[in-house]
């Protein structure tokens, strides 16, 4: 079983989760009556919506993770999952992301299609090159 069947396997177990389509078009998804949270698009790769409040409140901790990739300007998250504990880490920010959309004023509804599968990251010159 994959990080991700194994991530997937225990959220569907949580009474505000239930399993849909992705609506970007790539894989499955997990959503609450709100909206979409949660985008599976590979064995290992998972876009989180967080919403950007969250990304800003916990910016530091999100970047000083291997796992965690952030694309600037985007409410979603993406989560390289390649063990056990990058698993438990996408559980918490599930948590995060359920409280953050609890939150959230309707009229702040993004589209559930906004999430990074299909955006790219341009990186500064200096981390493309490895300085």
């Amino acid at each position: 079983m994959t990080p991700a069947q194994r991530a997937m396997e225990q959220l569907l177990t949580w009474s505000d989760l239930s399993s849909c389509p992705a609506g970007c078009g790539t894989g499955q998804a997990l959503r609450t009556t709100r909206d979409e949270i949660l985008h599976f698009h590979s064995a290992r790769d998972v876009d989180l919506h967080l919403t950007h409040r969250a990304i800003q409140r916990f910016h530091y901790d999100l970047g000083g993770s291997s796992a965690i990739r952030l694309i600037p300007g985007s409410c979603w998250v993406t989560v390289h999952l390649d063990c056990a504990t990058d698993v438990d880490l996408l559980l918490s920010l599930v948590s995060v992301a359920l409280k953050a959309h609890q939150n959230r004023p309707p009229s702040a509804s993004p589209t559930s299609s906004g999430c990074n599968f299909h955006r790219v990251a341009v990186l500064p010159r200096d981390v493309a090159a490895g300085r």
